[in-house]
């Protein structure tokens, strides 16, 4: 076996890359599983990474210390892209609350301990289940094995300046509000039916109190809907793991100047 000290800096840089991956990554980053087994995966992770690439032979100096960061960095900066992408899941599940009248009762998610709609609860744990069946996370992992590809170790610094770069991520935001729109919209449109209707009846009919009937009302009108659209919803979502995936790759090839 080859002496595996000379080549430790090597490793070290590919272990902090990994964990910072998976302090953002969606599944592998909530806090229902222990610190001790994100660091136990990240390290046999590592591990199989650093002997499948072709390593360079690296010294501890001072410019060692910057590629530690410059490996932290591209870590967080991927997995909060593919965090980005699937938020969108939630932001669609927030239109259909506000406009079912549940956007006051927002409950706190135990994966990230933020707070989260109902229904945006609801769906992105269909959406988690629904990765993990298509196999999902494997390809997230074999994202982070391909980073090695655009990204080198010995490369110093990630471009942040690049307006490519910018420009992309931008987009990249862009594109997870109008996914969220297009999954919200069938319920949020019925909605507003539902809405334009009522009022008709409290003009008709003043005798009819419209804030007393329009609530319960609109809530059985959005399960309704969301029962009848549940599989358009469920194919917006596995295209949004495909757009989540380019997008990966993409930042990943700008990050590395190809």
């Amino acid at each position: 076996m080859v002496d595996f000290l000379p080549s430790f800096p090597a490793f070290l840089l590919v272990f902090v890359r990994v964990t910072s991956f998976f302090l953002m990554m969606p599944l592998f980053s909530y806090r229902s599983i222990p610190a001790s087994h994100k660091i136990g995966l990240g390290f046999f992770m590592a591990w199989i990474i650093f002997f499948t690439i072709d390593a360079p032979l690296l010294e501890i100096n001072s410019t060692y210390f910057f590629l530690i960061m410059k490996e932290a960095l591209v870590g967080l900066t991927i997995g909060f892209v593919a965090y980005m992408i699937l938020a969108a899941i939630q932001i669609a599940g927030g239109f259909i609350d506000f406009q079912m009248g549940f956007a006051i009762a927002n409950v706190i998610d135990p994966q990230t301990g933020a707070q989260s709609p109902l229904m945006g609860q609801y769906l992105y744990t269909i959406g988690l289940l629904l990765l993990l069946t298509v196999n999902g996370h494997h390809l997230l992992l074999d994202g982070v094995f391909n980073s090695y590809r655009f990204i080198p170790l010995e490369q110093p610094w990630i471009p942040f300046g690049n307006e490519n770069m910018v420009e992309f991520v931008i987009k990249a935001f862009n594109t997870m509000f109008i996914i969220a729109f297009q999954m919200a919209i069938p319920v949020v449109g019925s909605l507003f039916l539902v809405d334009v209707a009522l009022g008709i009846v409290a003009r008709t009919v003043p005798q009819l109190n419209v804030f007393v009937v329009g609530l319960p009302l609109k809530i059985g009108v959005s399960f309704i809907v969301l029962i009848a659209v549940m599989s358009f919803i469920l194919l917006v979502v596995s295209q949004l793991f495909e757009i989540m995936l380019t997008t990966m790759r993409g930042l990943m090839e700008l990050i590395g100047g190809s």
